[in-house]
């Protein structure tokens, strides 16, 4: 009987030791198996680990990239630590089997960028920590299975943005570290539905100023002693280029603690103190319009160029308003440019009018209009010689003639009409153009064609005669 044992006790350590990778040390707390790899000078991940572990352990290697076999099939993974190794490439889907994974470390490595399927099927995630890396780009949905994050770090970085609208949905965030990164910006509203956030650091980054958010309000110095009450909010912010204007004046009224932060501008408050400013110092300038355009005259089918500049602090957003009384955006005809230019791309005869260029900060509005004159080219009606201007907007191509309508050969075939131009082969949506001139219209050089598919869309073609 004891050599028995000892047999399958001698059987039962040959097994252990086969399915431990080589290096390793291979824990088993029942039920649950731990693979310690840490520190053992490992080129790439193992491939004899044990399907079944539940915690693996590969920092402070030398791995370079994880291949999709790495983690196959590994469902019952539950952390998983690749911190301080050289991973610079993750395959696509390479988490996909882990399914149970809550924890992911893949800190102080030298990724450069998070694509769209690297954290693909982690839809259990809690925690992912990707600090001191190399990152400058992360994919706009890299982050729609992790939505059941509680912590995410991508502090120590290079990003200039993150995915906001991912963030937006983490409703289970409590921790979002980005400090130490150059973000320049945070959209409004990005923290609005992230209601057990008790954490934000944005510490240096390039950040002139933060979103208003009722989550701020429950803000407080970051503590040092790292207790933080759970009605409360930590809000770290330091070393930014704060632009102490009319729009931080939310923030300054917050009751706060610490005097760390300074303003970087305007001049007068360069170098001072956030927090002992006082409230009336947070000004903002109005609008003032600096340079337009104050009339412009084009022929009917070129390009119009409006032009808009102005000054305020904040600087000013500039909208367009058409003669009509409507707000113009991008369009087929027209482009609105972010410096106040406004391009009509081909221009017809209803656009003659009064523009008007609002420019518009929280401080206030200023307005100036600019005259467009369009000068109406010669249109040339069918059948004649006569010189025809038609009204704005609507089409000045005649009702089509199809060719051999009016004459026939003796042999049934059809002849073009004596018409100057008609319309041939015409389907529900092409139509052949024939010009059927004998000679030269005097004084003419050039046939503008022009159709109004709607009343905003005009196609303008041009044909330039010998």
């Amino acid at each position: 009987m004891e050599k028995f044992l000892f047999y399958l006790f001698f059987i039962g350590i040959a097994v252990r030791a086969q399915i431990c990778p080589k290096r390793c040390v291979c824990q088993i707390l029942s039920p649950n198996l731990a693979t310690l790899c840490a520190k053992k000078g490992l080129l790439f991940v193992p491939p004899n680990i044990d399907r079944r572990t539940v915690e693996l352990r590969l920092a402070d290697n030398f791995v370079t990239n994880i291949k999709r076999k790495d983690f196959a099939n590994m469902t019952s993974l539950v952390d998983l630590t690749l911190s301080r190794n050289t991973i610079s490439f993750i395959t696509p889907h390479a988490f996909a089997d882990l399914r149970n994974l809550r924890a992911l470390h893949l800190n102080s490595n030298r990724l450069t960028k998070i694509t769209n399927d690297m954290f693909s099927g982690l839809s259990n995630l809690h925690h992912l920590i990707l600090n001191n890396n190399q990152l400058t780009l992360i994919s706009s949905t890299a982050f729609d299975d992790v939505f059941a994050l509680e912590e995410l770090d991508l502090s120590y970085n290079n990003l200039e943005t993150i995915p906001w609208d991912a963030v937006e949905k983490m409703v289970s965030l409590h921790t979002l570290s980005l400090d130490h990164n150059m973000i320049d910006n945070i959209p409004k509203g990005t923290f609005s539905h992230l209601h057990k956030m008790t954490r934000l650091d944005v510490t240096s980054n390039k950040l002139q100023k933060l979103p208003p958010d009722p989550l701020f309000q429950r803000a407080q110095v970051l503590a040092t002693s790292g207790i933080i009450s759970p009605s409360t909010f930590a809000l770290s912010f330091g070393g930014n280029p704060l632009h102490c204007n009319c729009e931080l004046l939310w923030l300054r009224r917050l009751s706060r603690e610490d005097d760390l932060e300074t303003c970087a501008s305007p001049a007068l408050l360069t170098g001072r103190y956030f927090w002992s400013i006082p409230e009336e110092e947070f000004l903002c300038e109005p609008p003032l319009i600096t340079r337009h355009t104050h009339e412009m005259r084009v022929l009917e089918g070129q390009r119009a160029t409006l032009r808009c500049k102005a000054r305020g602090d904040p600087e000013p957003a500039i909208h367009w308003i058409s003669p009509e009384g409507k707000l113009i955006s991008n369009a087929t005809r027209s482009l609105v440019y972010d410096n106040g230019t406004l391009d009509i791309l081909i221009t017809t005869v209803k656009d003659t009018g009064a523009f008007t260029c609002i420019a518009s900060n929280p401080a206030g509005e200023a307005t100036q209009t600019v005259d467009l004159h369009i000068i109406k080219l010669p249109h040339l009606l069918n059948s004649t010689n006569h010189i025809h201007e038609p009204d704005p907007g609507s089409s000045d191509i005649s009702t089509s003639t199809k060719s051999g309508s009016n004459a026939s050969s003796s042999n049934g075939d059809t002849k073009m009409s004596q018409d100057k131009i008609v319309v041939a082969e015409a389907t529900s949506s092409t139509a052949l153009l024939k010009f059927n001139f004998q000679r030269n219209i005097p004084g003419i050089r050039m046939f503008q064609i022009q159709y109004n598919g709607t009343f905003d869309d005009t196609l303008v073609y041009r044909c330039f005669a010998d």
